[in-house]
């Protein structure tokens, strides 16, 4: 199997590879270490010709706390890139456009398209940037007390970079998270159609892989095929169309904030933060 620093890579079951996210300690927020880790990952997955569907776990209590804003480990210069837009250390809103196109847009993009099944399998709280880690997946197996949020309204943007919002919830439930930050529950996200099954803590993992098992005993191309047939209803709805125009309105905000309080978010919005000068 091969290793990663922040990720766990096994293949539970014949024909199901799992992902894992692996810093609990930090309630697997997302560095630019654990963001290159689960795109090799993925792509170890998509090139395993046995691999016929991919779960996408995480490690501790939580699935995940989203984008790690503390910083800390190794710079994006370190990481080869993925994606085409480059020229990160640019000055004003075209470096920091480049970067969030790169590992948050860019990289959910590539993990939605992998032409076979993907499972999020979701305990504890999973926020902001999690709830795209969650949507990219194909299906979402929740235990019962697994929460959703996205928080960032509160922190004077429009929402996360994969807007996929209207769609997993509904318009009016859509912008009710975003005005309100208030937390979805498991019971709540299964009732409004973004999750697929509620299961309890202790049953989700063997719930999980029993589901990924079935569907792996299915022809691999079918699969690709059914979940091509999907997407692309998806992307005829106008889906991706869409969401890069929210990707520009959520620069927009990045750059209003810089210029208002000198930091890309507000901080009326968080208890504690401090402008910089």
């Amino acid at each position: 199997m091969p290793t990663f620093e922040t990720v766990i890579y096994e293949i539970p079951a014949p024909g199901v590879a799992r992902i894992t996210q692996n810093r609990p300690e930090a309630r697997n927020a997302q560095n630019y270490q654990l963001t290159y880790d689960l795109n090799a990952a993925f792509d170890e997955a998509a090139a395993d010709e046995s691999v016929k569907v991919i779960i996408l776990a995480g490690a501790g209590p939580h699935f995940s706390a989203g984008h790690d804003l503390r910083g800390g480990g190794p710079p994006l210069s370190s990481f080869p890139t993925v994606g085409t837009w480059r020229e990160f250390n640019k000055k004003g809103a075209e470096g920091y456009m480049a970067v969030e196109e790169e590992i948050y847009l860019g990289m959910c993009r590539r993990w939605r398209n992998i032409p076979k099944p993907t499972i999020a399998q979701v305990q504890g709280k999973c926020i902001a940037g999690g709830l795209m880690l969650a949507w990219v997946c194909d299906l979402i197996i929740a235990s019962d007390d697994a929460m959703f949020s996205d928080p960032v309204v509160q922190m004077g943007v429009c929402g996360v970079e994969y807007f996929a919002h209207p769609w997993e919830l509904g318009h009016r439930k859509a912008k009710e998270m975003l005005f309100t930050a208030d937390w979805i529950t498991a019971q709540d996200a299964y009732r409004l159609g973004m999750v697929n099954h509620v299961v309890p803590r202790e049953e989700l993992e063997s719930f999980t892989l029993a589901l990924a098992e079935k569907i792996a005993q299915k022809p691999s191309f079918a699969l690709k095929l059914a979940k091509e047939a999907v997407n692309q209803t998806l992307e005829a709805q106008g889906q991706w169309q869409a969401m890069l125009a929210v990707f520009n309105l959520h620069q927009l905000a990045h750059s209003h904030n810089q210029e208002l309080y000198g930091m890309r978010i507000d901080p009326n919005g968080i208890p504690g933060a401090v402008r910089r000068q």
